[in-house]
């Protein structure tokens, strides 16, 4: 080993720093091989030419055991499971039916709902949950999808500022905290700071993305305009949720998004226009997009429930097995050919149940059981994963792997609400630490099936998981190599004659400059503890530092790369780079000023 001196290490550490932002900026390679290689290239220096005693491997290693990024992975894991299971479905589209009614008053409630949601749990699965609701609200208002997706990213980044657990920034910034100082933040101990910031950038987002946002075609539209129907049947069983459902005008208002073709009333066949209301026993003959099926299975459990009870599925209906949704193409020359589903005991020998049947021929107008198939047909098929993935093998049909989704389990969405719950509410009271609440919360969706263990190790974010570990291993090697005090020491030296309210807008604004390149967990662990630093040279109260960090490194609004939740509306809203410049550089400019008017009042100074 060649000891260098402090000075160079310090040097040293900075120039791996900066090749390894600079690499995340060019985005030449993938985020995860560039966070191994700046943990390998730190590794081999101070193996190399550190002072004996400095930094050991298991120091840099340290942040993949940090408490903070195991409650970010548990909390993904809970995240996931509310995703998986549809929680936040229903009370969705129960808000969604009033939209005709009162449009404006809706679409406030629903973001409304995005933001506490994201109050308490990671915002990208949030953010997931919401695009399709989004979506389908701006077709039904007549507007650009544009106009509501970047608006959903930036609420719910607002929302993550509110509480400790709102955003994995918080949770890493207070590990650091906890690490270096005898202080730590509480659930709560940002929520005032950072609901009256959250209220500010609220009022900025309602006023200005009219004005700023663009108007393309979301995603949505291509959708739409190439959804193909399916022929299909409902049966209304015992206290299913038609019962009792009337006709308006000749069309079941319950149903808006199938049409009606026929309801078979034991021998009578009835045809629209109906007058009649349903009863039990009906079997309903529907004409509806793959789309408008699976929301139907998505919005209320007695249509899953339903499903799963019809040709031997009753028996499996508490596995914790993915149950997906497929199509398939009855093959030339297939044995199905001029037989009914009934005949080829379909659900005997596939496993699976057909949900509907394809032919663009001539419209149908019979039970979909009755229908013999024909070369060509496309069957809309609906089970559990396993059964669909065998039929990969199957010689009769070509099983179409692109278009096999999984359906959200909404049998299990009252449980998973309540384990989210408990864990927020355990975590909030402090009756358990966070890393332990978060813990038991995804352990308990997979004890009660809400996520298998496949679903749940797919929530864990790799390039997440990798990044944390990286920024932690280079905030520790400026800390120990002195790095941290420099820049510090260069703040101070620069914006203290002007007094602490200045020092801490400046700190605020150069991490939100670097927070919109390097991501918001980069950018809070490199500079954590520069701003502890700059508290013990100081004074500030250590608290008003890292909260600076935390508002700061949540102003990720100037590029798609800076968040997740920026990423996932990219698409959706057809946003070029340049839409997030435009309308989250004001809103960080916004929140700077704000933060540096209101800082004495926050934290006395």
């Amino acid at each position: 080993m060649i000891a260098l001196p402090e000075i160079w290490q310090m040097w040293s550490v900075f120039g791996i720093v900066a090749v390894g932002v600079f690499f995340y900026v060019r985005e030449s390679f993938t985020i995860e091989a560039i966070s191994v290689g700046i943990i390998l290239a730190l590794m081999v220096f101070f193996h190399l030419f550190g002072a004996p005693g400095t930094i050991k491997n298991g120091q840099l290693l340290s942040g993949f055991a940090a408490p903070a990024l195991v409650t970010i992975m548990a909390l993904l894991v809970v995240g996931q499971g509310m995703f998986q299971t549809g929680a936040l479905e229903g009370p969705i589209l129960k808000i969604n039916s009033s939209l005709d009614k009162s449009p404006r008053r809706t679409l406030l409630m629903v973001f409304t709902i995005a933001f506490a949601v994201s109050m308490f749990m990671n915002n990208t699965p949030v953010v997931v949950m919401f695009i399709p609701v989004m979506a389908a609200m701006a077709a039904r208002l007549r507007k650009k999808a544009s106009r509501y997706m970047m608006p959903l990213s930036f609420i719910s980044i607002l929302a993550g500022m509110t509480t400790l657990i709102g955003s994995s920034t918080n949770l890493l910034v207070n590990d650091v905290l906890v690490r270096t100082t005898e202080f730590e933040l509480s659930f709560f101990s940002q929520f005032v700071p950072g609901m009256t910031l959250a209220i500010i950038g609220a009022i900025y987002i309602i006023i200005m993305a009219p004005i700023l946002l663009p108007e393309r075609e979301g995603l949505d539209a291509e959708i739409t305009s190439t959804g193909h129907q399916y022929i299909a049947q409902i049966q209304v069983s015992p206290n299913h949720p038609l019962i009792g459902a009337k006709p308006v005008a000749g069309l079941f208002p319950t149903l808006r998004d199938v049409t009606v073709r026929m309801v078979q009333r034991g021998e009578r066949s009835m045809l629209p226009p109906f007058e009649d209301a349903l009863e039990s026993g009906d079997i309903l003959i529907v004409a509806a997009t793959r789309g408008s099926l699976s929301k139907l299975l998505s919005s209320q459990p007695e249509y899953l429930r339903g499903m799963l009870n019809i040709g031997g599925f009753e028996a499996e209906a508490d596995t914790a097995e993915p149950i997906v949704i497929s199509e398939a193409v009855v093959a030339p020359g297939s044995r199905m050919i001029g037989r009914t589903i009934e005949q080829i005991g379909f659900r005997r020998q596939t496993g699976t149940l057909v949900l509907g049947v394809q032919r663009r021929s001539r419209m149908i107008r019979k039970r979909m059981l009755e229908i013999r198939l024909e070369a060509g047909d496309v069957l809309l098929l609906f089970g559990y994963d396993s059964d669909m993935r065998a039929l990969r093998n199957d010689r009769d049909l070509l099983l179409l792997d692109w278009s096999m989704v999984e359906l959200q389990d909404i049998r299990k969405s009252f449980l998973a609400r309540v384990i989210f719950i408990v864990t927020i509410a355990f975590a909030a009271t402090s009756i358990l630490p966070i890393e332990i609440a978060a813990l038991g919360g995804a352990l308990g969706m997979i004890a009660t099936g809400c996520l298998n263990v496949r679903q749940a190790i797919r929530a864990l974010d790799m390039r997440i998981f990798l990044l944390i570990g990286a920024a932690f291993a280079m905030g520790l090697s400026l800390e120990q190599t002195g790095g941290a005090a420099h820049i510090g020491q260069l703040i101070v030296n620069a914006f203290m004659p002007f007094g602490n309210q200045i020092l801490i807008g400046a700190v605020f604004i150069v991490i939100a400059f670097f927070t919109n390149i390097i991501s918001n967990s980069a950018a809070a662990l490199l500079f954590s503890p520069i701003a502890l630093e700059i508290s013990a040279q100081t004074g500030i109260d250590p608290i008003a530092m890292v909260l600076t960090v935390i508002f700061a490194a949540n102003c990720c609004f100037a590029t798609p790369i800076a968040y997740q939740t920026n990423l996932l509306v990219l698409g959706p809203g057809h946003y070029r780079f340049g839409d997030f410049i435009r309308f989250g550089g004001p809103l960080i400019l916004l929140l700077w000023i704000s933060y540096t008017l209101l800082a004495p009042v926050f934290f006395q100074l």
